[in-house]
């Protein structure tokens, strides 16, 4: 059973101070997503910036810090269950983490969602929001942990590949531009910490959207080829047999 005590967002622009403990088996998540401030944590002073996830566990404290003339704006959620103890009982402290749309769009829906008067609220809703938040956090947190021995250059490379390279006219000079790095610099670094090249990464992204859609929709190969990133049928089918064996229509026919 999953329950929220609390969720919101907060933004301080004048001298400010909290102390908190963690109560019960609650659990308190804070993420940094504008502006800086410090935290204590396990009497450790911390400054802190976008990006800085906190996980205060049941029974911990952590203190909060704004200076004058500072900005901090900051989604936080108090909330248990079993299910979220699974999860984080293990996790650090204090961790930076990659922040995305998607994670702030669940947060703030989430937000809204506990903002209404009780009984207009849906719990089922409230359940799934609640369910995704945390899985995208544990993710986050997984990622981290993975990319800890990779520049973080590389893992931004990553990111962008992943969010757009199924998107019309995506090239390598636009991961370039993104990290604001030299083409060839870009390439080095991303064929030497990932293993493959940024054209054979974006392909299995668009490869594994492609057969997604194959199996999910019943949109004609030529509208998946052209959704997914590969401009025209004729390149779909050669990228596809070249790393299936089979064409399309193949993989198709045997689902």
């Amino acid at each position: 059973m999953l329950k929220i005590n609390f969720c919101g967002y907060a933004y301080h622009n004048q001298n400010f101070h909290t102390s908190h403990k963690s109560r019960y088996a609650s659990y308190l998540f804070r993420l940094q997503i504008d502006g800086v401030a410090k935290v204590k944590v396990h009497g450790k002073l911390h400054d802190i910036e976008k990006g800085h996830l906190l996980i205060v566990k049941p029974n911990e404290n952590y203190e909060l810090f704004v200076s004058e003339g500072q900005k901090s704006g900051d989604f936080h959620l108090y909330c248990e269950g079993e299910w979220i103890d699974h999860r984080f009982s293990q996790a650090p402290a204090l961790s930076k983490i990659q922040v995305d749309d998607t994670l702030l769009d669940l947060w703030h829906h989430l937000t809204i969602e506990e903002r209404r008067p009780f009984k207009e609220r849906n719990s089922e809703l409230t359940h799934y929001l609640l369910s995704a938040l945390c899985v995208s956090l544990e993710r986050l947190l997984d990622r981290k942990s993975t990319d800890k021995q990779r520049p973080y250059i590389v893992t931004r490379m990553m990111r962008y590949i992943e969010e757009y390279a199924t998107k019309p006219g995506f090239q390598v000079m636009d991961v370039a531009e993104q990290c604001n790095l030299s083409v060839s610099r870009c390439v080095h670094l991303f064929k030497e910490h990932v293993g493959v090249t940024i054209i054979e990464y974006a392909q299995s992204i668009r490869l594994s959207t492609a057969i997604n859609q194959m199996k999910y929709t019943t949109m004609t190969l030529e509208n998946i080829a052209q959704n997914c990133g590969f401009g025209s049928y004729s390149y779909f089918h050669r990228v596809f047999k070249r790393k299936h064996q089979i064409s399309p229509r193949e993989f198709r026919e045997k689902m």
